[in-house]
């Protein structure tokens, strides 16, 4: 069993003691399915990336934005959305923790 809220905590701790404001682990890797846990410091911005064939963000706590292209998505405490198939790009509006689910090698 997996504790999500003390995972939270932990990196939180973490995020806001390194230098890039963010800590990151992937705590389930089961076949094609990965969850992942990010901690975010307020302002801290994850750049531009390539998405997953398929993903989607839940926000535990704080407040984001999902960024693709011209348009954004804020996302508070509570709330989950896709990420779309597309670059896109994540940033803390104030101190975050997000869960991003994701399916990862499809076909392999």
């Amino acid at each position: 069993m997996i504790d999500v809220l003390a995972l939270a905590a932990e990196h939180l701790t973490l995020a806001r003691a390194s230098s890039h404001g963010r800590s990151a682990h992937t705590y389930l890797n089961e076949g094609t399915l990965r969850q992942a846990i990010i901690a975010l410091t307020a302002g801290t911005v994850l750049g531009d990336h390539d998405a997953p064939p398929a993903a989607s963000l839940h926000v535990l706590s704080g407040r984001v934005r999902l960024i693709d292209g011209e348009r954004a998505v804020g996302l508070g405490s509570g709330q989950t959305a896709p990420i779309p198939q597309r670059r896109h790009s994540l940033e803390a509006e104030e101190e975050s923790v997000v869960i991003l689910t994701s399916v990862v090698n499809i076909g392999d």
